[in-house]
């Protein structure tokens, strides 16, 4: 009997060592929960870019700015990085699919996207609900930051369409001159908020709007609202921020339209690549683009496009590639400061925990500037620049 007591105590002390040493299970106390990655495990985040269809080249240069941030930053915590790439199509319904998938698997953290404000709107309620992370590179529309429509879990590090339309404004009337204009928007989010801002912003200033009309996204006819706008007008200035495909058929039929001959014609980063200026031709030649001022000028963007020319054979093809890199980097560095690690290496990364570490984002020193987060997921340093069209460039003339 001694010897049975005797040997009780001894597994007794023998488990309150093992305990002290570590031996303890982890008990995540996360609010929403927490992601595991056993010893060798990658740590798993997503993207819902656009990444077939007409807008392709917004989403794969996006796309491409979160691989380079993966190679540049090597391992975390001594994690590999692994991306799983999902489709927002630039629409309602590729961002609810996207979104439902992405956040159907337990083993994703967090999520860069999406490309387009219309896949997400419906995208970011999907990762509230969930608990996901979801910082976007380029949407750019009022409303997913407005207090009153914010998601929890919703970050972008693209600019705000506030600046933008309030820049392009600016642009056609101090630069250009013009004191009548005309907008042209798809119903999409982005580019109905990008339209209003831009045309109260003109009036703010002097100018009068002759029109504010809408087309389809696969519209192919746009001469009888170009028609309607020239009746009205016809404008010194067209302001059309709409998407690659409906962006060329304005542009080549407005030519067309008898009182349109010189209006001064002007898009937006959504129809930024060459895609637009192979379906446009030669009416685009002289039209003006709003967007992400590029001229960064730090080390880091020299490496960066060196490293973006080499993996895919290409310069980018769209504006949002820095912003894609910074959004994957911030959630890097909030991964880093928030996870858990077990002796073994085992990785416990809170979720609520990570989405208040990269809300409080401050002071980040990236690629785009320097970034920090308001309480609405607002995060970019907003340097807005107008390109001009010369030849297959996109040419910035201003500021």
């Amino acid at each position: 009997m001694k010897r049975t007591v005797l040997f009780v105590v001894l597994l007794l002390g023998l488990a309150m060592v093992l305990a002290a040493c570590g031996g303890a299970e982890y008990e995540c106390t996360d609010a929403i929960g927490c992601v595991t990655y056993a010893p060798g495990d990658p740590i798993r985040i997503a993207s819902s870019l656009v990444i077939s269809g007409p807008n392709t080249e917004l989403g794969l240069d996006s796309q491409h700015g979160v691989e380079i941030a993966i190679d540049f930053r090597g391992q975390i915590l001594g994690h590999d990085v692994e991306l799983q790439a999902e489709d927002d199509g630039c629409n309602a319904e590729g961002g609810q699919t996207s979104a439902t998938k992405i956040t159907s698997d337990p083993t994703i953290i967090a999520i860069v996207g999406t490309s387009c404000s219309g896949a997400g709107v419906p995208a970011s309620a999907i990762a509230a609900a969930a608990g996901y992370p979801l910082v976007s590179p380029s949407n750019t529309a009022p409303s997913l930051t407005d207090p009153e429509t914010h998601e929890s879990t919703y970050m972008r590090t693209a600019h705000n369409d506030k600046v933008q339309g309030r820049a392009m404004a600016q642009f056609a009337t101090e630069v250009l001159g013009v004191t009548t204009a005309a907008a042209i928007h798809d119903g999409d989010p982005y580019t109905e908020g990008l339209a209003r801002v831009f045309a109260d912003s003109f009036e703010e200033m002097g100018g009068t709007i002759v029109a504010f009309e809408a087309v389809g996204p696969n519209d192919t006819d746009m001469k009888p609202v170009l028609t309607k706008i020239s009746a009205a007008g016809p404008p010194e200035f067209l302001y059309y921020p709409v998407f690659i495909a409906a962006g060329a058929f304005i542009t080549t039929q407005s030519r067309e339209v008898a009182g349109l001959e010189d209006t001064i014609l002007a898009g937006a980063d959504g129809m930024q690549s060459p895609s637009f200026l192979e379906n446009a031709g030669a009416a685009a030649e002289g039209m003006y683009l709003s967007g992400p001022d590029l001229g960064f000028g730090n080390d880091l963007y020299t490496r960066f496009l060196a490293t973006y020319q080499e993996k895919y054979g290409t310069e980018p093809t769209a504006p949002f590639h820095a912003h894609a890199y910074d959004a994957a980097w911030i959630i890097f560095d909030a991964i880093e400061k928030v996870a858990v690690q077990d002796d073994d290496g085992t990785l416990h990364i809170g979720r609520k925990a990570l989405v208040d570490e990269l809300l409080s984002t401050s002071g980040f020193e990236g690629i785009t500037g320097t970034i920090t987060c308001d309480a609405y997921g607002d995060c970019a340093d907003p340097k807005i620049s107008v390109s001009q069209v010369e030849g297959s460039d996109f040419v910035p003339v201003w500021p």
